[in-house]
């Protein structure tokens, strides 16, 4: 093996944890977890809480282990928003078109 191709093989074998590290921890930012269900908040607490972050809640439904809303935001776009059951914490969001 040259040198060349050993360096290579070095840089690459260095970052490839790096690299998988940050794909868990972007995935796990969008992530709900996987509470009981008897330790969510109610619909009503969520849209409480969305309400106080800014969001006019129109809808709220469960989707992937998440409330789901469908709001106007404060600058009032529409958009849906992936919100903690048991925080409240908003894990993810995306403009509704």
């Amino acid at each position: 093996m040259s040198i060349k191709t050993a360096t290579v093989f070095l840089a690459a074998v260095i970052a490839l944890p790096t690299l998988t590290a940050s794909a868990f921890a972007s995935s796990d930012e969008a992530s709900c977890g996987n509470a009981p269900r008897d330790t969510w908040m109610s619909e009503d607490a969520v849209r409480s809480h969305a309400a106080e972050k800014g969001y006019k809640v129109r809808n709220v439904k469960v989707e992937d282990g998440c409330y789901e809303i469908y709001a106007i935001d404060s600058e009032g776009r529409r958009v849906e928003a992936y919100l903690n059951p048991t925080t409240g914490d908003v894990v993810r969001t995306k403009l509704d078109d």
